[in-house]
């Protein structure tokens, strides 16, 4: 699939934005796990991706997926201990995954200060790293059926800044991002290899601040500028946005 073969689709408001991805993550995780038994999920932190998990929680579909079938896993996080309100985990916890009847073996959560690999950033995103190895099948990471990803006004992804060095290490599935532009400093987060895996990938953005990063990651602008513009499934590269990213389209 070449980079130019994107889809955006636009909603009136957040909310909206929120309620219409929850209802077509629904479907998408039914229909691969009808296709292949299981699904591979790959969740993203921030205000919208928030809301998109809370309207999941909330959907009357929900209960279409069988939720003890799917892999959760998440594009980057935040190094902390494990429980902290900044981690994207927790908030999915808090989001939805309390609400779930769920199978904890499937829940891959990041590494953590308080893991196997204390506050050594490298060792943590080889663990995580090997830990994606292993549902690979024979590649680095999942063929994820969908990767949720959230944008910031900048432009960056997971935790790929403009910019940034943690950009161009590409060696591993996972890297540990030091002084991350924004806080904390420490993160784990995939790579675009990693992310480049995935069927489907699905940027999701709301408010009128980040209009200008829309235009340039649709654009397929310049990857170092906008590292949102470098993402792209296997089949399918979404954008879904409110009325006021869309602005500068």
């Amino acid at each position: 699939m070449s980079r130019q073969a994107v889809s955006v689709v636009r909603y009136g408001s957040a909310e909206l934005l929120a309620a219409a991805t929850a209802d077509r993550l629904l479907t998408a995780l039914a229909d691969a796990q009808a296709a292949r038994g299981v699904a591979h999920l790959s969740l993203t932190g921030g205000t919208i991706g928030g809301k998109t998990l809370a309207a999941v929680a909330g959907a009357a579909g929900r209960d279409a997926v069988d939720w003890r079938r799917v892999h959760f896993w998440w594009s980057d996080e935040r190094f902390l201990p494990t429980g902290d309100p900044e981690r994207n985990a927790t908030q999915a916890q808090d989001a939805l995954l309390d609400a779930l009847d769920l199978d904890v073996s499937t829940v891959h959560y990041p590494p953590a200060t308080d893991g196997p690999d204390g506050d050594d950033l490298d060792a943590a995103a080889a663990r995580y790293a090997a830990e994606l190895l292993q549902f690979g099948d024979g590649a680095e990471v999942p063929a994820f059926d969908v990767l949720l990803l959230g944008m910031g006004p900048d432009g960056h992804v997971a935790s790929l800044f403009p910019g940034h060095p943690g950009l161009a290490r590409d060696e591993s599935s996972v890297v540990g991002i030091r002084e991350s532009p924004k806080p904390p400093p420490l993160r784990v987060s995939f790579t675009f290899g990693a992310i480049a895996r995935a069927r489907q990938v699905w940027l999701v953005a709301a408010g009128a601040e980040k209009a200008a990063a829309v235009a340039r990651g649709v654009a397929a602008g310049e990857v170092s500028e906008t590292p949102a513009a470098g993402v792209f499934g296997t089949e399918r590269t979404l954008w879904l946005v409110d009325e006021a990213a869309a602005a500068d389209l």
